[in-house]
């Protein structure tokens, strides 16, 4: 047995994973008490079923006061469920547990062995993504940008399912954002990850696109630089432009032929219009790009993200 406080925390969204809590729990009791010194497991009811007690009833009076129940007012997404049941964790270690693995609970013994080797956060990490093929594209396209304009180690094949230390979690309930990513921000966090491959593929869920999409805007423009690289770009590409038209304008003006080699008529006035809505496009994506770097620099500021975390103190 392990001298271990282990805080188990479950999300229910629908009445078909709230129906299968009794199996899920006669599977779970012998894990817990034979393996860990003392432990609780913390239900956090986000479906609209109020009243899901009838279900626990069958279970032994001695296990059932380590079980907590919290019934939210009303459904949330599911990583607000999820850190509704992390700000009660009390456990020395925290292990949130989705449905794909009820039927092996003894992955949370391997999640806590694997702990044990000097990890603070490790995950379940899937053989394969399961997508709609319309999906896939949008996937590729949001991890790319992630990778490429953020500093965060972000595993595209990662499961919800993870065990969490408890210097690991203080640290991650610290991040206060109501905008969460979570897969992003365990990664903010920092401390050691490490991951344990499992046959189980991460498959679509039923989260609708726009949802997914509105997500994705989040975590980019959250965490990642991008929209500000890109505004970059736009001013750069728009300079550009502008020198090609004018070149262009002033070509015709003086030889009647453009850049391409056809012929125009000369008109009066036309060239100075041409080199004056250029330099006006150009001044206008320039003031998009400084206005980027200010409303940046003020998201930063009010999300009130920790300027560090201590992992550790030694002294010598």
């Amino acid at each position: 047995m392990n001298n271990c406080f282990l805080t188990v925390v479950v999300v229910l969204s629908s009445n078909e994973e709230i129906e299968q809590l009794p199996a899920f729990f006669k599977k779970l009791k012998p894990i817990l008490e034979t393996g860990y010194s003392d432990f609780e497991v913390i239900l956090v009811n986000n479906s609209n079923r109020r009243d899901i007690s009838d279900y626990l009833k069958d279970l032994p009076e001695e296990f059932k006061r380590f079980i907590y129940m919290l019934n939210l007012s009303s459904p949330v997404v599911k990583n607000h469920a999820i850190v509704a049941g992390l700000d009660r964790s009390n456990g020395d270690y925290t292990v949130v547990f989705e449905k794909d693995f009820w039927d092996q609970p003894e992955l949370i013994n391997d999640l806590y062995l694997k702990s044990n080797e000097g990890y603070d956060i490790v995950y379940l990490q899937a053989s394969k993504r399961e997508d709609r093929f319309y999906v896939k594209p949008f996937y590729k396209i949001f991890y790319g940008i992630l990778r490429k304009y953020s500093d965060l180690q972000v595993d595209d094949k990662a499961h919800d399912t993870r065990i969490i230390s408890r210097r690991a979690l203080n640290s991650l309930l610290r991040l206060r954002e109501n905008l969460r990513y979570m897969k992003a921000i365990y990664s903010l966090v920092g401390y050691r990850h490490a991951f344990i491959k499992v046959d189980t593929p991460l498959k679509h869920d039923e989260t609708r696109f726009t949802d997914k999409f509105r997500t994705s805007l989040i975590a980019i423009t959250s965490f990642t630089s991008f929209l500000r690289s890109l505004f970059l770009w736009i001013f750069l590409v728009s300079i550009g432009f502008m020198v090609l038209v004018i070149v262009n304008a002033v070509k015709v003006k003086l030889t009647n032929y453009d850049l391409l080699g056809s012929y125009h008529d000369a008109i009066p006035g036309w060239t100075f219009l041409v080199v004056l809505s250029s330099i006006f496009f150009a001044l206008t994506c320039l003031m998009l790009y400084i206005m980027s770097i200010y409303l940046d620099n003020i998201y930063q500021e009010i999300k009130h993200r920790p300027m560090y975390i201590i992992e550790s103190v030694q002294r010598f």
